[in-house]
């Protein structure tokens, strides 16, 4: 049996097929998402711990490293890095057009 592979497009979110809006803010929170966990994890937290640590309650911290992404905001994980004292910048890239 052969198998088939396609090159993907950078964003796991738009190969599954999610509109490229939607895909683009998946894309930034799942990240977003990531490196909270990564800094609960390295800082030996626990979710108690980093729920003081980030002014929310325990069950959002659950939330967060069970990645329930649609229970979080773009802004809500930028407020949470900042009180790790992550400093959040955004970068920008034109795509080229293909005519």
């Amino acid at each position: 049996m052969a198998i088939r592979l396609q090159r993907g497009s950078g964003n796991v979110f738009a190969d599954l097929g999610f509109p490229p809006e939607e895909a683009a803010h998946l894309l930034i929170r799942a990240d977003l998402m990531g490196q909270l966990r990564v800094l609960i994890a390295e800082r030996g937290l626990t979710q108690k711990a980093a729920a003081k640590a980030l002014g929310v309650t325990q069950p959002r911290v659950s939330d967060l490293v069970r990645g329930r992404i649609e229970l979080f905001s773009i802004d809500t994980l930028v407020e949470m890095l900042t009180r790790f004292d992550v400093a959040v910048t955004v970068k920008t890239k034109r795509r080229r057009r293909v005519a």
